[in-house]
């Protein structure tokens, strides 16, 4: 049924070449029709109606292309315009002092000249297998670009000339910007696509120079007229890109230009979700490119919310149901690109994910959909299989779709109904049927739309006011409050409250908040959603009266952000973890409170619930930190905030869920604090490098790569850190004398350490936006706080020998370096050992450590004569602390092994294997010291203090009291 078909399409091409070769010879000039280009002009002939047609009429340019080699050398940033620039120049060497009407005729013949030659050569190169897909949208766009900046330049060189200057009021020449959406903004342009385009320009003001001044918004309105006029006019020559400018603020209703701030003001103050849609795919594409960038950077904040922005489903949701309905109502099943699986369905899958999670991730903030569906893959937010295949169908649907409008060089998505049109087309896909080709593309357009259809909908079937069931419509009853008191009552205690009374004011006083009043019609309406549901999970919880009260104050922290209720209702697991957590424990809904940006972790519980070793924490921080530019300090503040938040709450939740034990939770919390250490010195080092240059640093003959080296005391150095842990931190430099080498301002060496210990410590404590990273205490350095905050490593060894109190000495075993260079940790490790294996006379230590301990307790002691602080009391987990330091301290310098720990747990191992106590006691010791932080560690996850019945441990108390006598008394 083919051979008739096939064989009448290449006579039509085989004609249509015979024609070109007569017409080239009739012109005098000659090619090669063996030649490579040749045989791609050939190629193209068979396909391609609008290159035979061109090459017919135009055969000079046809042979140009052939024996140029231009078809075969794919076009680099700029060549696109420098092949222009010629053209341009003779336009107005014919006459340089040509009005901005006059200029118009010339100019546009000379761009479409330019235009047809680039449009055959771009043709010729994908209709023959020259070049990818990525290359012909590249080139695509760069001739939209060059064109119109190109044109640009000449009109208002023109227009100035005639019209004068168009200036700010400070006399700042001002230029115009054009801004390039959808797919000639994002690069990816399609073959006889129109440019969609926003015009504007910095800032009010007039011209200088010309007969009478015209305000700028005049001068720049009739620019943008005669720029419109030169790339879009249907001539005899026909046009360059049809333009379509409906995207601006206010539509076809709007001006057609408008300056920076009222185009800020627009967004800001009447900017919808389509719009912020829209402006994913923008990018400055002719005119004054920096300037375009910065109103780009304004504009952001529009576009990408600085959080998880799930406050968008509606409108998206609403943005999906429209195409849907689109596609049914007209009919456009045979429509590549706005059917059904088509090239739009894609496109809306990658921005969907960009308008969400674009603000907190900004890899995410670009336009190319083939860049973005890669990096959903990477980053986990879409399987990867998913992210292949839509990929692979959207390369598939853009390749069809070149072909069809290369054929006539007609705006065309729809498949031909023609037999003849159909063969062509499955012909230049690479199909000898158009039966195959079809399969293959039925294939990708269902992946497309299966996927497309799985996106926003809801985890639950809900009813028609979201509510999900009707036991949840009378509890959204309760809570609009439109019955009766004693209905509410009985209806909360049949959902499983105990007392529905309380949970009935519990939701009174919430209603009654002014930050609930306060919130929009949509805020409320979500709230309405939620609330039933949060109901319904409450009543399911042992104790639901103090759960809803939890998440009340949680909601009431969190509600002005409404995309976090979007969040909760979109998400029924992500609820479901939520009371479970807060159930558990006041700590977490208060963390949670506190920072809300961590809410986004509920969605997986494969992560919540498992949190990473050192090594997947030193790549996560890596990713986190490469999202962030290294200008913007305090936005790579705010993202290692959220990295230890996000953390810290994987950590939280796998602990109060008993996934980890209390040893291994201090491990991880410990492993956070280390990854994020370590790449504040790193950002800070880097910094002062730039700006000052580096140091030289040498130690025992060795050069060190930067010299310096945190060291952790206290919690943080015996591994031991809670949830709401200060770090204790000692810097150290080897700094030689003289100053930095290779810098703008170069400094003293050891200058330059105590800028970074000072960037170090602003780094780790600054208040941001997302909170802050750590609260710091570096008083355990030489002289405390009249020493300086980084000393050199030998000058610390000097004090320590020689100045430092015995509680100084007593801190020093719980301490170890935390990041550094290698020769620089030895040499403090070596230090360490050296002091804690100094003699010691007995009775001089236990007096000395007795009268620490004393002081300590008075200072932090308030225990009621009933209660017991597990602490701080007599026989608690301090005094046990200050037994292993005496111990330490009195006997490492006959068994230095011991002072290889930092932590109490192993340094009693290592005094019981040591035999300065006995196996049985050190047990004992060890198991109370673990009971006692448990305690401790629970309280602290309930909000309460340490305080516990005065009788509860008496018999660890016991022990740890007789073993005081017998150690220290």
């Amino acid at each position: 049924m083919t051979g008739a078909p096939t064989e009448f399409l290449d006579q039509h091409r085989q004609e249509r070449w015979t024609t070109f070769c007569r017409e080239a010879r009739n012109t005098g000039m000659t090619f090669s029709p063996i030649s490579t280009g040749a045989k791609a002009l050939e190629t193209a002939f068979g396909f391609s109606e609008f290159v035979s047609a061109s090459c017919i009429r135009h055969p000079r340019m046809a042979v140009d292309l052939i024996n140029s080699n231009v078809l075969f050398s794919p076009y680099a940033d700029g060549r696109m315009a420098r092949r222009l620039a010629p053209l341009l120049r003779s336009v107005i060497a014919a006459d340089p002092d040509t009005s901005p009407d006059d200029l118009l005729a010339p100019l546009k013949t000379a761009l479409r000249r330019f235009r047809r030659q680039e449009m055959v050569r771009i043709a010729v190169r994908d209709l023959a297998g020259i070049c990818d897909l990525d290359d012909t949208m590249a080139d695509l766009s760069s001739l939209a670009a060059a064109a119109t900046d190109g044109a640009l330049g000449l009109l208002f060189d023109r227009m100035c000339a005639t019209d004068g200057v168009p200036e700010d009021d400070a006399g700042n020449c001002q230029r115009l910007v054009v801004i390039g959406m959808g797919k000639l903004g994002a690069g990816e342009l399609n073959f006889s696509s129109d440019v969609d385009l926003i015009f504007t320009f910095p800032a009010s003001g007039e011209t200088r120079g010309g007969q009478r001044p015209l305000s700028n918004e005049t001068f720049f309105t009739r620019l943008c007229r005669h720029l419109i006029q030169a790339i879009a006019e249907n001539t005899a020559d026909g046009f360059v890109f049809r333009v379509d400018t409906r995207l601006r603020p206010y539509g076809d209703g709007g001006p057609l230009v408008m300056n920076f701030d009222h185009m800020e003001d627009y967004y800001q103050s009447q900017g919808r979700e389509w719009e912020r849609y829209a402006l994913i795919k923008a990018d400055v594409v002719a005119g004054d490119r920096d300037a375009g960038r910065r109103l780009l950077r304004r504009l952001r904040p529009f576009v990408y919310r600085r959080y998880l922005d799930f406050g968008v489903f509606e409108s998206l949701r609403e943005m999906k149901q429209k195409i849907t309905a689109e596609v049914r109502r007209k009919k456009l099943h045979d429509n590549i690109k706005l059917g059904s699986g088509g090239i739009r369905e894609i496109e809306f899958f990658g921005q969907m994910f960009q308008l969400i999670r674009g603000g907190v991730l900004p890899t995410l903030q670009q336009p190319a959909i083939q860049t973005i569906l890669d990096i959903l893959g990477k980053e986990g937010f879409v399987p990867q299989p998913v992210c292949r295949e839509l990929t692979d169908a959207y390369r598939f649907l853009r390749k069809t779709e070149h072909r069809l409008q290369e054929a006539n060089d007609q705006q065309t998505h729809a498949l031909p109904s023609d037999p003849l049109a159909c063969l062509q087309l499955a012909r230049s896909m690479e199909f000898d049927t158009w039966d195959d080709y079809r399969t293959v593309l039925d294939g990708h357009r269902e992946r497309v739309r299966s996927h497309f259809d799985g996106l926003l909908e809801p985890e639950v079937k809900t009813t028609a006011d979201g509510s999900g069931s009707p036991e949840a419509e009378d509890l959204a009853d309760a809570w609009s409050f439109s019955m009766t008191t004693a209905e509410r009552q009985r209806l909360l205690e049949r959902t499983g409250f105990q007392d529905g009374d309380a949970a009935a004011a519990l939701l009174e006083a919430f209603k009654s908040e002014p930050a609930t009043r306060s919130l929009s019609s949509a805020g409320k309406r979500r709230l309405g959603r939620l609330i039933p549901r949060v109901l319904k999970a409450a009543g399911r919880c042992d104790d639901p009266e103090t759960v809803l009260d939890r998440v009340l104050q949680l909601l009431k922290s969190i509600q002005q952000r409404i995309s976090y209720l979007s969040l909760l209702i979109e998400y029924p697991s992500a609820l479901t973890h939520l009371i479970r957590l807060v159930g558990a424990s006041p700590w977490i809904a208060a963390f949670l409170s506190r920072h809300p940006v961590v809410l986004d972790e509920l969605l997986d519980s494969r992560t919540l619930y498992t949190p990473p070793g050192p090594e997947a924490l030193e790549a996560g921080i890596t990713r986190q930190l490469a999202r962030v530019t290294d200008d913007d300090p305090e936005y790579q503040i705010e993202a290692l905030c959220i990295f230890r938040q996000i953390n810290t709450l994987r950590v939280a939740a796998s602990d109060i869920t008993s996934v980890l034990p209390l040893m291994k939770v201090s491990d991880h919390l410990t492993w956070i604090a280390e990854a994020i250490i370590d790449k504040v010195v790193e950002i800070s080092w880097n910094h002062l490098v730039e700006k000052h240059g580096r140091p030289s640093c040498t130690l025992e003959g060795q050069t060190c790569e930067r010299g310096f080296a945190v060291i952790g005391y206290g919690k943080l150095g015996g591994i031991e850190l809670g949830y709401g842990s200060d770090l204790d931190l000692v810097f150290l430099h080897a700094a030689d004398t003289g100053e930095t080498v290779g810098g703008r301002r170069p400094i003293d060496n050891a200058h330059f350490f105590a800028r970074l210990g000072q960037r170090v410590v602003h780094m780790l404590s600054a208040h941001t936006a997302a909170g802050t990273l750590y609260e710091t205490d570096m008083r355990l350095r030489p002289n405390g706080t009249s020493g300086l905050l980084v000393s050199h490593v030998k000058g610390f060894k000097t004090y320590q020998m020689e100045d430092a109190w015995t509680w100084e000495h007593q801190a020093l075993i719980r301490a170890r370096p935390i990041t550094g260079d290698a020769v620089l940790k030895d040499a403090f490790s070596t230090i360490r050992r050296q002091v804690l294996c100094l003699r010691r006379e007995p009775e001089t230590l236990k007096a000395s450590v007795r009268e620490m301990r004393e002081r300590m307790r008075e200072s932090r002691l308030s225990a009621p004569a009933d209660q017991f602080d597990v602490k701080e009391d007599i026989g608690a987990m301090v005094d046990i602390e200050f037994l292993v330091q005496y111990l330490v301290l009195q006997y490492a310098a006959d068994h230095p092994e011991i002072t290889r720990w930092t932590d109490n747990v192993r340094l009693l191992q290592a005094l019981a294997e040591t035999g300065v106590v006995d196996g049985v006691t050190a047990y004992r010791l060890r198991q109370a010291y673990l009971i006692f932080r448990s305690v401790v560690h629970r309280l602290n996850l309930q909000e309460r203090s340490a305080l516990v019945d005065c009788h509860r441990f008496d018999h660890l108390r016991t022990l740890v009291k007789r073993f005081w006598q017998q150690t220290l008394s």
